[in-house]
């Protein structure tokens, strides 16, 4: 009888050579992934001696641990349930994909899941009889639609839950959770959480830590919390939570992290000055007011304090920071008065000291002067003075110097040329005075010099362009004298110098003309002398202001176009040829000129007869040519914003079909070869027939518009004008008539992304080459949402409107156009619909108030196309299905993502592709409130940098990559 009891046993438990085949299976659906965890797995082996695998005292598996392997695949749920003693399945951070199937509940005795980061897809199945489980880690892992938060009610034994960051459906707070009452954990940041947090919380007596940052929560902060007394950590940023904080938030006292930035919270602080154990405390971006508690003073593990942009009085306390390992603290955009807090780098581990816009008075404390890890010094826009301790200058981690708008007095002291991390030296608007020391130029990456409406005198450093980074040079209203160094024209990077109100002499440098960047020069109310230098033609400039010298002479003629014409002024012996409302250039030889100049006439008249003939046959002829021009011949206006080496006839006549080269979101675009050469692109704005409201249907948009004459367009297009980055295409001017409106850009000789990944000119592009290009073009678009002085839209972002140099550098172009067309209309621009069908985020399907969280949708969207090599819109995706849900239903499939990846990027690189496709997910977020921001996506991209960098070569295979370097 007992024999026949084992034999049953046996045949109904499993075996381990049962055991051992679904671990084999598990590792052949995981046999792309690019790691050599799997190298024990073999059938020689015992699965106890499998790497990642733990056994029980019955020799069957207990705990799968593999997070963090580089797993690729999907995982079979029916089989890995199988193993009936398993009690651990860790998988977390990983690339896994495919859906969660119901199979789950058949592992019964699980007790830890962890799926967290990886690319699941899909709905989370139900849990209910998962009732083992203590501890659930689904953070990041992909899932979205309806998560079922009723199935949680039965996992009592819970103490860890991690659902953050998914992309779940909206739903209130989910009162089942109030009924785990193990929780010690709770992370449901990001997760789309909407209402307010349930009085219930209280429940949750075990919490420690509590999560519920980036949702919709609304309401106020519950009185009940006050009840978690184990708390050591809570962060609810970035919600619209309102009120006070609660009575009796003191008794927390618990509390180590603390963070409640970015919601609409009131009131004072007071309630905090229990908290004694705080290590970090964020508020920032609310509407605060009152004091800080001096008690912050005695927190002796306090070390990150940020409190920005609210409505705060009074003095920070002087003892704040002084006992532990302090180490930022950002109270900027306040109204705090008082002195700077002592001792905040006592230990030797600050790294930013932000008080920037408040009414801080005395001096800096000499105890800075030693802060060696400083990265940033920023009080800027307060009532500071006294001399800056001399240490300041020479930090050696210090990026940031800015103390502009204080009153700070003393000098530069010459050991600033230790502060190699020097970047940006803001001094402008206080009462520095002496000599700016020569050692300035040691200071190796500095890229911007500010220091406007000082006391400085004495030269300029002769060796200032050592800063090889230089971009910026502003040192107006000061009285610097001297001549400018002829050395400045070594300032390759140089893009704006603002020498103006000193007391320079001499004459302008030629060398100035060999500055390839320059953009800006502003020399004037100084006291130069001699000629305008025939070099400054070579530069393109947007601002030239050589006004109230002494300059003597003729303006150059390419020097001479209205956008410079008030340089000039201030200068009486300047002549300007050919010009009836200025000083006109005479020669001294008076007589002789005279006679010379009425031969001249009679020439002249002689020759109108033969130009009124020659006219009259060209007007026939023109009138025949005007059959076949898109150009009416009206008069045409021309707005430069560079120095320009062509006329406005030179574009127009070149206006015709045979220099036609594509079509974009509002009109034609041109290739225009001048005669010294240079090439241009020049697009021809689709003109309204008239004032009426007039629509234009093209690829890429809808656009209303009305003439293109009004005030509104040309300061629109001034605006865009001042755009100067490296990855965005260069305006050169605007060329304005009644009917038609021409913009002059640069000429990009490799076409578009669009044509060299998806015509019939398209190359063969290695990855590196891919890399960088959107790199370069995440940048552009970082610079248009961050870098403007108000944030520029795209709404049209395409591999199309992303053009490439002759290095294959990126260029974003036709940016903001929509934007300018409905602004000249009068209109509110964020409700005209814009874009490219493939491109256009999901909320234009229920709004059209669109931010920058469009572009980056958009721009996820180049990603993709990037990595798969797949245009956006395609008949294998399905019908009513573009690249973003192709790429989804890839996640649920069994092919997996790694066949995503474009075929011809090779394998040792599909591993870095696929890194930059996870970026591309989250750009394509459907809540435009998951989208990270440009910034971020420049972040990420640049984490995800390939193994090797390479250079760029072009051959008859393409665009591939050469000369490898680690």
């Amino acid at each position: 009888m007992f024999l026949l009891f084992l034999l049953i046993v046996g045949l109904f438990s499993p075996s381990k050579s049962d055991e051992l085949q679904i671990l084999l299976d598990l590792k052949s659906q995981l046999e792309k992934s690019n790691t050599s965890v799997f190298s024990s797995w073999t059938s020689r082996n015992s699965v106890c001696n499998f790497t990642g695998v733990v056994c029980n005292s019955n020799g069957l598996v207990k705990e799968i641990n593999l997070p963090q392997q580089q797993l690729v695949g999907v995982l079979p749920f029916h089989s890995i349930c199988g193993l009936q003693s398993l009690e651990r399945m860790d998988f977390g951070k990983n690339s896994l994909h495919g859906i969660l199937t119901d199979d789950l509940k058949n592992c019964t005795r699980l007790q830890v899941l962890d799926l967290g980061c990886n690319f699941f897809s899909g709905e989370v199945p139900e849990l209910s009889l998962l009732r083992n489980l203590s501890f659930l880690n689904l953070n990041n892992s992909g899932f979205s639609g309806k998560f079922p938060w009723k199935s949680l009610e039965n996992l009592t034994k819970l103490g860890f839950l991690s659902l953050g960051d998914n992309p779940f459906d909206s739903s209130p707070f989910p009162e089942e959770i109030l009924k785990l009452h193990r929780l010690f954990w709770l992370y449901l940041t990001n997760s789309s959480i909407t209402g307010k947090i349930p009085g219930g919380i209280e429940n949750l007596t075990q919490l420690e830590n509590l999560e519920l940052s980036d949702n919709q929560l609304s309401g106020e902060i519950p009185l009940e919390i006050v009840k978690l007394k184990k708390l050591w950590q809570l962060e609810v940023y970035n919600n619209s939570l309102t009120g006070k904080i609660p009575v009796g938030f003191g008794n927390l006292t618990s509390l180590v992290n603390f963070d409640a930035s970015q919601n609409r919270l009131e009131g004072d602080l007071s309630e905090l000055r229990f908290l004694n154990n705080l290590a970090s405390l964020h508020l920032f971006e609310n509407q605060f007011s009152g004091e800080i508690p001096q008690e912050f003073g005695d927190f002796k593990n306090l070390v990150k304090l940020s409190l920005y942009t609210n409505k705060l009085t009074g003095s920070v306390p002087q003892k704040i920071g002084s006992w532990a390992d302090f180490n930022y603290i950002d109270v900027s955009e306040n109204f705090l008065t008082g002195q700077i807090p002592p001792d905040m780098c006592k230990n030797g581990k600050m790294t930013d000291l932000l008080l920037l816009q408040n009414k801080f008075t005395g001096n800096i404390p000499d105890s800075y002067s030693n802060c060696k890890s400083l990265t940033r010094l920023r009080v800027n826009n307060n009532s500071l003075s006294g001399v800056v301790p001399s240490g300041i200058w020479s930090l050696p981690n210090l990026s940031i110097i800015d103390l502009t708008t204080n009153q700070f007095e003393g000098s530069v002291t010459v050991d600033i040329g230790n502060a190699k991390s020097l970047a940006q030296l803001f001094l402008s608007d206080n009462l520095f005075s002496g000599e700016l020391p020569y050692t300035i130029s040691h200071a190796s990456s500095l890229v911007s010099i500010q220091l406007s409406s000082n006391r400085f005198s004495g030269p300029i450093p002769s060796d200032i362009c050592r800063l090889k980074k230089l971009n910026s040079l502003n040192l107006n209203e000061n009285m610097f004298s001297g001549s400018i160094p002829d050395s400045i024209g070594s300032c390759v990077s140089l893009s704006n110098i603002n020498f103006a109100q000193n007391l320079l002499s001499g004459e302008i440098p030629d060398s100035f003309g060999s500055l390839p960047s320059l953009n800006s020069l502003n020399i004037s109310t100084n006291r130069l002398s001699g000629e305008i230098p025939v070099s400054l033609s070579h530069l393109k400039l947007s601002l030239l202001d050589l006004s109230n010298n002494y300059l003597v002479g003729p303006v150059p003629d390419s020097l001479n176009i209205p956008a410079f014409r008030d340089g000039f002024a201030g200068n009486p012996g300047l002549c300007i040829r050919n010009d009836e409302n200025s000083q006109r250039c005479l020669s001294s030889s008076g007589k002789s000129h005279h006679i010379v100049r009425k031969f001249l006439w009679c020439f002249v008249a002689a020759i109108l007869v033969l130009l009124i003939s020659l006219a009259y046959y060209l007007i026939v002829k023109l009138k025949q040519s005007n059959l076949e021009s898109p150009l009416k011949q009206n008069s045409w206006r021309m707005k430069s914003f560079r120095v320009l080496s062509f006329t406005e006839r030179e574009i127009t006549d070149a206006i015709k079909p045979e220099n036609f080269i594509g079509r974009g979101g509002s009109g034609n675009v041109y290739k225009v070869v001048l005669a010294n050469g240079k090439e241009l692109a020049v697009k021809h704005i689709w003109p309204s027939k008239s004032t009426d409201q007039k629509s234009y249907r093209s690829s890429s948009a809808m656009i209303t518009s009305r003439t293109f004459r009004s005030r509104e367009y040309e300061a629109e297009v001034a605006t865009l004008s001042a755009v100067r980055h490296v990855n965005v295409v260069k305006l050169y001017s605007s060329i304005t008539s009644e009917d038609s409106n021409l913009l002059v850009y640069e000429y990009l000789p490799n076409g578009s992304l669009w044509d060299r990944l998806h015509t019939c000119h398209k190359i063969k592009m290695g990855w590196e080459v891919r890399y960088a290009i959107a790199v370069g073009a995440a940048k552009g678009l970082e610079y248009l949402h961050h870098g403007c002085d108000r944030p520029v839209v795209h709404r049209d972002v395409k591999s199309s409107n992303i053009l490439l140099d002759e290095e294959w550098k990126p260029r974003i172009a036709d940016f903001g156009l929509a934007k300018i067309v409905q602004a000249a209309d009068g209109g509110d621009w964020t409700h005209v619909i814009a874009g490219t069908h493939g491109y256009i985020a999901p909320e234009y399907g229920y709004t059209y108030k669109v931010n920058e969280k469009s572009d980056v949708y958009s721009f996820g969207v180049v990603l993709m196309e990037l990595v798969t090599g797949n245009k956006p819109i395609e008949a294998k995706f399905g019908e009513n299905k573009d690249i973003v849900n192709w790429v989804s239903s890839k996640m649920r499939s069994e092919e997996g993502l790694v066949d995503v990846v474009d075929s011809t990027i090779s394998e040792d690189q599909k591993a870095d592709a696929f890194n930059v496709l996870r970026i591309a997910i989250r750009c394509t977020a459907r809540n435009p409130a998951h989208r990270p921001s440009m910034r971020m996506v420049v972040q990420m991209l640049e984490e995800a940098e390939p193994c090797l960098l390479t250079n760029i070569v072009v051959d008859k295979e393409g665009v591939r990559s050469a000369n490898s370097k680690a």
